[in-house]
């Protein structure tokens, strides 16, 4: 790609987007980093298109002239997903931002990618409907469905995975294809839509998604408890899960992150030790059902400080200040940056596997607070570093590697939901081996100019 042919696609794409194509350095910059401490690397270019047609011109022009193309949504990825790394042209899909339809019987609604979550939980607050899915940060659906996003409902209504029901995609040489439908179930050929789920922008971009909807529950209960170790509040959420339960939401946060979450939220107060923070949905006497059983279970492992919230300003506090999680770790450390890595295991191993990422982080001399999705066998560290300090960046990098590779030794996965990008590319082929390069082959098949994200997930030659 030289000087000259950048030149021509720009041009090119100016006389079809006008103003909508931006080379400022301010623009150019934003959308050379995600949230992830990745080393930033600029497009040549930003297009901001407003629908599928111009998406498919933008492809066109940029096959054409083997330009790298990297879809944006809002930047808010954690392992370099949307980094331009060879440059190119970077597609911000946020003008591309309306709730197309609704559809309240069948449970379902069709938007554009740029559509956040809350935007379409706003869209649907008249109707008693709701989107379930919430990786924290109010992400667009384009992006969550191209990382395979999750969060803190995945426990009982499931990831982004289980939530698409049907896409709409621009390939990479500007062809339009739908994949699914808005039928609960099909049997009619290759699963197209959960191949385009979680790949990361490397095989064409989203411009229209159809995503599963649940109707809102009558009574909505969270509550905080607290354990001596991580080990009697992890073997509580196995049990209750073993025992069926029906949890709408359990996370961990351990006594590293509690004393994070008390400095950065003053008013929880609540005690320096392991946490769950639960929820419980269903009807009335269901959820009384669930709290009973739950209380009972977690009884047997030495809970303590059970904290009730039943008020709606109440619940949303309390998740706000889960989901403010990474500011909460990083008040431990005035000045520190935070080097973020999950992985997920199956729940027999979770307790292992915390102890063992505990041993490795006193290993490394960090402070790293730890906060999971535990229902699912996810969670997270967040590694506190000097930025100027090139011994703890090394030692961060050593750390997230070290709990990876001990997360696939307990049969796990090096990624529950932040996904691959740059980061955990160096994990794929020990944890995946021969499927690697199959997932190689599919790439190279869809996107044989390798100008889709070049450099993530997956190589191809």
């Amino acid at each position: 790609m030289t000087q000259d042919t950048i030149s021509l696609a720009l041009a090119e794409l100016r006389d079809l987007l006008g103003d909508r194509l931006s080379t400022g350095q301010s623009v150019r910059e934003i959308h050379g980093r995600d949230e992830a401490y990745s080393t930033p690397a600029l497009p040549d270019g930003v297009a901001f298109p407003e629908s599928t047609a111009e998406v498919s011109a933008i492809m066109k022009i940029c096959s054409a002239h083997k330009i790298p193309v990297v879809p944006f949504g809002i930047g808010t990825s954690l392992e370099g997903h949307v980094i331009p790394i060879h440059g190119g042209i970077s597609i911000d899909t946020s003008r591309m931002n309306k709730v197309l339809e609704i559809h309240e019987s069948d449970l379902d609604a069709v938007v554009q990618p740029g559509v956040t979550r809350t935007q379409l939980n706003d869209n649907l607050r008249a109707t008693g409907l709701m989107f379930t899915v919430d990786p924290g940060a109010d992400a667009t659906l384009g992006g969550m469905a191209s990382t395979r996003a999750s969060g803190t409902n995945t426990v009982r209504y499931g990831t982004m995975r289980e939530n698409v029901l049907a896409l709409e995609v621009v390939l990479p040489d500007g062809r339009v294809i739908n994949t699914g439908s808005r039928a609960r179930k099909s049997s009619a050929g290759y699963d197209l839509t959960h191949l385009f789920v979680g790949s990361e922008g490397t095989l064409g971009i989203i411009t229209e998604l159809t995503v599963r909807l649940f109707g809102r529950p009558d009574t909505e209960l969270s509550a905080t408890c607290a354990f001596e170790t991580i080990d009697d509040a992890v073997n509580t959420v196995i049990m209750a899960i073993q025992m069926g339960l029906p949890m709408a939401r359990i996370e961990l946060l351990d006594d590293v992150q509690m004393k994070g979450m008390n400095i950065f939220n003053p008013d929880l107060n609540l005690p320096e030790k392991p946490h769950l923070f639960l929820e419980f949905h269903g009807s009335e006497a269901g959820v009384k059902e669930q709290v009973d059983l739950f209380e009972s279970v977690a009884e047997e492992f030495g809970v303590s400080g059970f904290g009730w919230a039943t008020k709606l300003e109440d619940r949303e506090r309390l998740w706000q200040a889960r989901h403010n999680a990474y500011y909460a770790g990083k008040s431990l450390r005035k000045g520190c940056e935070g080097v973020v890595t999950d992985c997920c295991v199956p729940i027999s191993a979770l307790a292992d596997c915390i102890a063992r990422t505990k041993e490795l982080i006193a290993d490394s001399g960090l402070i790293a607070p730890i906060v999971g999705h535990v229902g699912d066998g996810n969670y997270h560290l967040l590694i506190l570093i000097d930025p100027g300090n090139a011994d703890e960046m090394a030692r961060a990098k050593q750390l997230a590697s070290d709990v990876n590779r001990a997360a696939l030794s307990f049969g796990g996965t090096v990624t529950g939901e932040h996904g691959v990008g740059t980061g955990k590319k160096k994990y794929m082929a020990e944890e995946h081996g021969e499927a690697y390069q199959l997932m190689a082959q599919l790439k190279q098949s869809i996107d044989p100019l390798n100008i889709m994200n070049p450099g993530k997930l997956v190589s191809v030659n």
